[in-house]
């Protein structure tokens, strides 16, 4: 399985900033540092919310330049440099599973129908199978694997793997867990509110008693 660079939180929002402000904001693309740090920062299409300095962005580009996956680009006229994604090349992926992998660095685990919904404002996929041929041919590659489903839903996740842990999400065996603990634990409950209904009994009828005397 081929080996890709390991992303810190701040590397791995950034190349997902990268690639989404190249696909849907062309015209403003490459990226300035105050302009990176806006799209990082951004309150939609993000998980977790961020507050991040220019000096932290600053620092997160370093990074991702190091690893291969951003460049600083000249361009005339300009005052101030600007900054591009190279995950094409580094990767060695295209549009529709660059779009996929930068959903899932700047939102987490998703269903294959979210992100070809979500994911579609970068690169449009004909139906969830294509979605999902893209995430299998990605999962060969090691950028991203399949996790079970939730407690209450049917339906797999998605997470990428450039960043492990950016967010976390239970394991099958913690699943397994909690699911074997809840069927234990409500008659347990069952049994203390019977006795504290009995309690309650004895101590009414020691007061019915006592109005007798």
């Amino acid at each position: 399985m081929p080996t890709h660079p390991e992303l810190n939180a701040h590397e791995a929002r950034l190349l997902g900033v990268l690639f989404e402000k190249e696909r849907t904001t062309p015209d403003q693309y490459p990226l300035s540092l105050h302009a990176l740090t806006a799209g990082a920062n951004q309150k939609s299409n993000r998980d977790p919310a961020t507050d991040w300095s220019e000096a932290e962005v600053l620092v997160g580009l370093t990074g991702l330049i190091h690893k291969g996956l951003a460049g600083k680009v000249s361009i005339a006229g300009s005052r101030v440099d600007k900054y591009r994604q190279n995950a094409r090349e580094t990767l060695g992926v295209g549009d529709g599973r660059l779009a996929l992998l930068s959903e899932l660095l700047m939102r987490g685990p998703q269903t294959p129908g979210e992100l070809r919904t979500r994911a579609g404002r970068m690169h449009e996929f004909p139906s969830t199978d294509a979605v999902l041929a893209d995430l299998a041919a990605m999962a060969g590659a090691g950028l991203v694997r399949r996790t079970d489903a939730p407690p209450g839903s049917r339906v797999e996740r998605w997470v990428q793997l450039l960043c492990p842990g950016l967010h976390p999400i239970p394991s099958g065996d913690q699943a397994a867990t909690a699911d074997a603990r809840a069927p234990t634990s409500q008659p347990a409950l069952s049994e203390r509110v019977a006795g504290l209904e009995q309690r309650v009994q004895a101590l009414e009828r020691a007061l019915q008693d006592l109005g007798a005397l």
